[in-house]
Parts: structure tokens; sequence; C-alpha cells
């Protein structure tokens, strides 16, 4: 049985310039930039965070802003089925699961890891809440991943389902409008309070979020740092997969533009060091970050993305490269449910 999907919601056309996307609107936006005021004063320097981590409730964090522009145009191709890839405990396929759940499409998600034979947790028993149809591959098979994803599509295909394949973390010339339009909100934000930060900071984990803000500024002729604190992989890799990111959406979307953006003279800049003992794991200072931000601030970070980024940051502010700075914006890319399956890392007995 097939739920017919939601056309209350139509898809429409973001523009900045003369430059446009389709989009259609998932994400509770504006959201706030809140100052941290004893976390400033505890490290010396003013410490704005954007809150993209209340983008929703269950869908909530940045990947949402990257769907919006990803299902739009799954939705003008007639998709009924949405289908990506991630971690065990990708953020982004929860809520890919949720927005297929909640436009009446169908959901298939590919996940680098193994089952646990326990109850699921954290994003694992959202994904199965929400209905979303789930394969588990290993490391050899990510390997091909693209591949991988053209096969499901055409198997589909031949059933009679349109399904439409989006990338790690919604992070290809798509998604990208997410945060294009995410500095455009962020930027009106910095004007209403006043301040010039010395640098936007947030955790890289598959580039869109960074190169989103890139462009956004460039488009919008700001010069601004974004700086961006990876979590996985390297700066060099990162440094690559943004670059070709920003060459695809300009081949996508400005070929006929009379301005082109200078993709060339964008600065991708990646503070590497913080990645500790890998993807999805996290160091006890980071899990010690996670504590203090909670109970200064009552703000949740969680230990693969923003807790990480996070206290990278403060370390750079204390002895690296952001020392000296008088404002930071912090963009809360969300995360909150990679908590639960690692609480006893965050409490250990």
């Amino acid at each position: 049985m097939t739920t017919p999907v939601d056309t209350h919601r139509s898809v429409q056309e973001y523009q900045i310039g003369h430059t446009a996307a389709k989009r259609i609107a998932l994400a509770r936006t504006p959201t706030e930039l809140q100052f941290l005021p004893r976390l400033s004063e505890e490290v010396g320097a003013n410490i704005w965070i954007k809150r993209d981590d209340t983008t929703d409730t269950v869908a909530c964090g940045n990947k949402l802003r990257k769907l919006e522009f990803s299902v739009a145009q799954a939705l003008s191709e007639g998709a009924t089925l949405l289908l990506t890839n991630g971690g065990v405990q990708s953020n982004h396929c929860r809520a890919t699961a949720l927005v297929a759940a909640n436009l009446g499409l169908q959901a298939h998600l590919v996940l680098r890891g193994a089952t646990s034979e326990s109850a699921p947790d954290g994003n694992l028993l959202l994904n199965e809440l929400l209905g979303a149809n789930t394969t588990f591959i290993d490391t050899e098979t990510w390997r091909r991943i693209d591949e991988f994803t053209a096969e499901l599509v055409a198997d589909y295909a031949r059933t009679g389902v349109t399904a439409f394949a989006i990338p790690t973390g919604a992070s290809d010339e798509i998604g990208l409008w997410g945060y294009i339009r995410g500095f455009e909100e962020l930027h009106n934000d910095l004007l209403s309070v006043g301040i010039t930060p010395d640098a936007i900071i947030h955790a890289t984990g598959s580039g869109g979020t960074q190169a989103g803000l890139i462009l956004g500024a460039a488009l919008m002729g700001i010069s601004t740092r974004i700086v961006g604190i990876n979590v996985s992989d390297t700066e060099e890799y990162f440094t690559h997969k943004i670059t070709d990111d920003l060459l695809r959406w300009k081949a996508r979307y400005q070929a006929n533009h009379p301005n082109p953006v200078d993709i060339d003279s964008l600065r991708i800049e990646i503070l590497d060091g913080h990645v500790g003992p890998g993807y999805g794991h996290a160091d006890s200072e980071v899990f010690d970050t996670i504590r203090k931000v909670a109970r200064l601030e009552g703000i949740v970070l969680d230990p693969v993305y923003t807790g990480k980024a996070f206290d990278g940051m403060l370390a750079e502010l204390a002895s690296g490269r952001l020392k000296g700075a008088n404002h930071l914006v912090f963009v809360h890319t969300g995360g909150i449910y990679g908590l639960f399956p690692q609480r006893e890392q965050l409490f250990p007995r």
C-alpha cells in the first residue's frame, strides 16, 4: 500500500541575485542567533550560536536546510522514493526518513556498518519508527557507493518506482543551496545584533554546509571568514571535495550567468587536527565540553559533529588559529540523537 504524495506544499523558486533553484519549505526558519554569556565570560571572547538544531523536532539540524532543495528537485522529477546513504547513526538519513514520511514518499537508507542485535537506538530507532527501508553495507561496498546507489535506482525503475538519489549529507551542487540561503539568513541575524564576527565556525562532515556558506557569502559580496572543523577525513580531502561541489554548482546554475562566481578566488579554510579517534568517536575532552556547554548554557551538543567541532573551536581560541578573536559564531548543525548510543562515554561508570 502506498500513501499519496503531499501536494499541499508546493515547489517554489528561491533566488539570490540572478541565480535560482527549486525549494520546498521543510525547515522552521529563521532559527535564532543566541549569545552564550557564561561561556563567553569563561573563555574571554564573545561566543554566539546559530541554532540550526531547532529547524524541526525530529528532523532537526543542518540537513533539513539542504533537503529543502534536494527534495524539491526530486518532486520536480516525479520521484516517489528518496534514496540516500550515511553512517549507521546518520543524522541526514534520519532527516530524510522523516521528510519522506511527512510528504507521503518512500525512503530507502543505505547505512555503512552493521546492525545491532539489540533494540535500535538513536537515529536507527527513529528510522525504523518512520518506516524507512534500510540496507546495511560493509566498508568495501561503501567504497563503491555511487555505483551501488545507481544499481538500486535501476532496480526500482524496473518495478515502476522512480527513486531519487541524494548523496551523503545531501552535500552536492543541489544541497549547497541550503546554506546559500542559510548564510543570507545568518547575515541578517548579524546585522540585527550589530556584530561583525571574526569567524563563522561549524563542523564539517560531508562539506555541503561549508560550501554553501562560502557561496552564500560570495553571492552577497561579503568577506567573512568561514571555518570548518573537520570531524572526519583530512583538510586535503575536504578542500578537494568542497572545490568539486562548488565547480559542479557553478556548471549547473551559472552556465549562462552574466557574472558567475570565480570559484578559484574562494577561500576554503579547514582547521584540521580535531578528528580524534575517528569519525563517530570522540575522546574524553569532547565529552567534557559537551557536559560543560549543556550545564553552562542549556545547549546540547553531540559527540560526532557539534561537540567535536565546538571543543576544537575552544582549543583553537585558547592557543591556536583562532587566538585573539573577539566575536565567534558557531553554527549548531544538530545531532542530538547521536548522544544516546554513546551514553556510556558521556557518563562513564
